[in-house]
């Protein structure tokens, strides 16, 4: 009788998934699958060409420019994102009474806020003519040229880390509510100070929330060409030609080989790592 309720249940369950799996079978499995397909051939004569097409992409300095720029993007922003949303977390956690849904809601604000917004916000203050330029012009002290120079890269990196500061936090937060206020107990009982249930007790405990969070913030990464191109165009300065302009420039011109290889090439780099970081912290549980 047990056996059939769980068939029946589990039979139920997949008639309710079947839409949504659809959906996404015909949605994302079927293009990408098609994009694979475009990487390892010539669109005009429909001829298998290996991987003259990664090649091609590899080689192009275009491409090693955006590579190397969405790397030192994700290098810089990420390690500061963690330790920061980690250390105010942990403040929050242990001096702050009760951390309400409004007081979460007040972290989450920046994302509410449209990228338009906060496009013109940056313009405001760091254009040629902006707010902080009539500050330094204020002191007779020469102004400059923040958009469009290598001074770009940090305003992205601080717009970043602005906007994607609080959602860690929650995550934080969230994971820190599931560590029981016991163990903290005990091993103060045993005269553990605030360093050792730092380090032996919640760090520990926050294995699979440090690979939530991580993998977000990396996914979140990508997303800051919105901010790139309305904040500089199509070209903007070398220091933030993103893998996105890259890609929207071959879009532009419908170069489907390059792109398609391209997409593939960063669905590769991008599943890897996240495939490595999940089993290693599998293991290590």
């Amino acid at each position: 009788m047990n056996r059939r309720n769980g068939k029946r249940k589990k039979t139920v369950g997949l008639i309710f998934m079947l839409p949504s799996l659809i959906g996404v079978i015909c949605i994302l499995v079927i293009p990408y699958i098609n994009v694979i397909f475009y990487a390892f051939i010539n669109v005009w004569n429909r001829k298998f060409v290996g991987f003259d097409n990664f090649k091609r992409v590899i080689l192009n300095d275009s491409f090693q420019l955006a590579a190397y720029n969405s790397l030192k993007f994700i290098v810089t922003c990420i390690p500061i994102l963690l330790v920061l949303s980690l250390i105010i977390a942990v403040y929050l956690h242990e001096h702050v009474a009760a951390i309400t849904n409004t007081f979460k809601s007040i972290f989450l604000f920046p994302l509410s806020i449209p990228v338009v917004s906060i496009v013109l916000l940056w313009r405001l203050l760091f254009d040629d003519q902006g707010f902080l330029n009539g500050i330094f012009n204020t002191f007779s002290i020469k102004g400059v040229d923040w958009i469009n120079s290598k001074y770009s890269f940090g305003i992205l990196v601080f717009s970043y880390l602005w906007k994607n500061l609080g959602y860690s936090i929650v995550l934080w937060l969230a994971g820190l509510s599931t560590i029981p206020k016991q163990i903290y107990e005990a091993a103060r009982v045993d005269g553990a100070g605030d360093k050792e249930c730092f380090c032996y007790i919640t760090l520990p405990n926050l294995r699979s929330t440090l690979f939530v969070t991580m993998v977000i913030s990396i996914i979140n990464s990508f997303k800051i060409f919105r901010e790139a191109y309305l904040l500089a165009g199509d070209y903007p300065n070398k220091s933030i030609y993103m893998l996105q302009h890259l890609f929207n420039n071959w879009f532009r011109d419908l170069d489907i080989e390059k792109m398609s290889a391209g997409a593939t090439l960063l669905s590769i780099i991008l599943l890897v790592p996240i495939v490595a970081l999940y089993k290693c912290w599998n293991t290590k549980e």
